[in-house]
């Protein structure tokens, strides 16, 4: 699988706001999971949106969406790891994380050699076809508080559209696999 990371924490980036009108905890209630549609519309982002949020994982989710792309000029097929015409269609989630506690990242370096550690882990899987981009962000969280997160990008690609579809499923549950694995947290 192919993966990165970057800082994108300036002026006018984008921000990941914890509690925004729309939220639904699923720590407290994994069984809303039924009321997020892009669960429903693909089940396995409902399983890692799960396992992200139960009690034994170091993050939480604050905010998913999805995408598809039917523009075979959008990417290259080798930011994919994928053979010629391998991104003619694409498709992808992203997934707003936070820590757990607020001391686990105490600051851009401590995110930043997280978010490291994940893309090298994720880069080392055998998947083809899909990536991980990991940006740092700006988070408001309550209190009024402004922390760091991340928003994972996941995007899977294919010469059709059911095999972008394909690889992006097949990039979430290693994806989860490596957040709830503790130890590149600390």
């Amino acid at each position: 699988m192919e993966a990165d990371w970057e800082f994108e924490i300036g002026g006018g980036a984008p921000v990941i706001e914890a509690w925004w009108p729309g939220f639904i905890d699923l720590r407290r209630s994994p069984a809303s999971i039924v009321d997020i549609p892009e669960a429903i519309e693909l089940p396995a982002l409902g399983d890692v949106l799960i396992r992200l949020n139960n009690v034994h994982s170091p993050v939480w989710t604050s905010k998913c969406g999805m995408w598809t792309n039917d523009d075979a000029e959008r990417f290259d097929a080798d930011e994919f790891d994928a053979p010629p015409g391998g991104t003619a269609h694409t498709h992808g989630c992203y997934i707003d994380l936070l820590p757990l506690r607020e001391e686990q990242w105490p600051s851009a370096d401590a995110i930043a050699a997280v978010c490291k550690s994940w893309s090298a882990g994720l880069h080392g899987l055998p998947i083809r076809s899909c990536r991980a981009d990991l940006v740092i962000r700006r988070a408001f969280t309550p209190p009024e508080r402004m922390h760091l997160g991340v928003t994972a990008y996941l995007t899977g690609g294919g010469s059709t559209a059911g095999g972008a579809l394909a690889a992006l499923e097949a990039a979430l549950a290693p994806f989860a696999d490596m957040l709830c694995n503790q130890s590149t947290l600390q």
